[in-house]
């Protein structure tokens, strides 16, 4: 039986590590988590912030994921978006899923990521 998702993985090119670091630490407020020194040989970079864990992999034959990705819950959804476009990432807006608000942005290495927030309007969950 599933309970939760652990983690979400994305690809990163070699020896991107610490333009990863500077995004995910610096401009969206992650931690850095250190890997398993069997992994840690591999490359690459682990974030968490609350229950959000994003795993950064390095793949030799790197392409940057254009369409999947994870959808980031925030709070504040303006200010980070302000926040990104300070630090010269892309901000898209999109209007299309009832009961949010959304964007959509790039990490340094080309990984589409979406943040989105509920909102106000939204109703109750069921119970």
């Amino acid at each position: 039986m599933l309970t939760a998702v652990d983690h979400v993985q994305l690809a990163a090119p070699p020896g991107s590590e610490e333009r990863l670091r500077a995004f995910y630490t610096g401009v969206l407020g992650m931690t850095e988590t250190p890997k398993p020194p069997a992994l840690a040989a591999r490359g690459g970079c682990w974030f968490e912030a609350g229950d959000v864990r994003l795993h950064l992999g390095i793949e030799r034959d790197f392409r940057p994921a254009r369409k999947p990705h994870p959808g980031l819950r925030v709070t504040g959804i303006d200010a980070l978006a302000a926040r990104l476009t300070a630090h010269r990432a892309p901000v898209t807006w999109d209007d299309t899923l009832p009961g949010h608000r959304r964007f959509y942005s790039e990490d340094p290495v080309g990984n589409r990521l979406e943040f989105l927030e509920p909102s106000a309007a939204m109703p109750a969950p069921r119970a």
